[in-house]
């Protein structure tokens, strides 16, 4: 029973509140857009942008190839891997700061304090969804699209509960020291050098491995490689962490924000 409740609490919780959730996503999507030249563009300019630097230092600079694949296939396997390390990056730079940026809602009676984090990490998403879509038709046009794509919701659904949870944590410690949202983008950066987005599981040398299977984003970007661009159920072991840390994430950073948020108060 104390299991169930260590994940039921917060499932309910977000299904009560679904409405006022989706709400405050979209509103909190168009202002981060708002008064730019391009407005909602960006989410499509964004994730090609990012695209196009990695294609061109990989391709072009590195001269990297993955064997059967051609350069147009393996650019999508590099989105493949970008797509997810995008809308994670994303999520942990605005949930971390979330409760600390909105003060007034702390006090707000009427707006549980548990969804700040959630409409963030939710509208940050609006990047990888747009991403996702243009993957989509690349595979298409590449020939890659296999049933295996099927699996997409059910990574993404994980990937979500991880990104909750992180950012009950993150947002619950930035609280009190403010030292964290600081942390946290050097963290991105670390992530963003040692995550295999551009390179296949083959490609690590053996001894790097253990360091690399030390990041929790290689498993979420080996599942979408897998199910998106090499067409093939990705391995047991890799799923099971994937759900491993959506679960854990989600119950520990909602039990941990629950009992930190009553000093919230104190420091808003």
């Amino acid at each position: 029973m104390v299991g169930m409740s260590f994940l039921l609490r917060p499932v309910q919780l977000l299904w009560k509140h679904r409405y006022i959730i989706r709400q405050t996503v979209l509103n909190d999507i168009r202002a981060r857009y708002a008064g730019s030249i391009l407005g909602l563009f960006w989410m499509f300019l964004y994730p090609l942008l990012f695209l196009g630097i990695y294609a061109a230092t990989y391709l072009y600079i590195f001269h990297i190839s993955v064997s059967n694949f051609s350069p147009a296939e393996y650019v999508t396997l590099i989105f493949a891997g970008l797509i997810p390390f995008i809308g994670f990056s994303d999520a942990l730079a605005t949930g971390v700061s979330s409760v600390s940026a909105n003060a007034n809602l702390i006090k707000n009676t009427l707006f549980p304090i548990e969804l700040i984090p959630v409409k963030a990490v939710l509208a940050s998403q609006a990047t990888q969804f747009v991403g996702t879509m243009i993957l989509l038709v690349a595979i298409v046009a590449v020939g890659k699209l296999t049933l295996f794509a099927l699996l997409l919701p059910v990574i993404w659904f994980f990937q979500l509960a991880f990104c909750m949870g992180l950012a009950w944590l993150l947002s619950s410690l930035n609280v009190l020291i403010r030292d964290t949202q600081n942390i946290v983008s050097i963290l991105i950066l670390m992530l963003m050098l040692i995550s295999p987005i551009a390179y296949t599981v083959d490609m690590i040398p053996p001894r790097l491995a253990p360091f690399i299977k030390l990041n929790p984003l290689y498993y979420f970007i080996v599942a979408y490689q897998n199910i998106l661009v090499l067409g093939k159920l990705p391995p047991a072991n890799i799923l099971i962490v994937v759900v491993l840390l959506g679960i854990l994430s989600f119950g520990a950073g909602y039990w941990l924000f629950v009992r930190l948020k009553s000093v919230f108060f104190d420091y808003a």
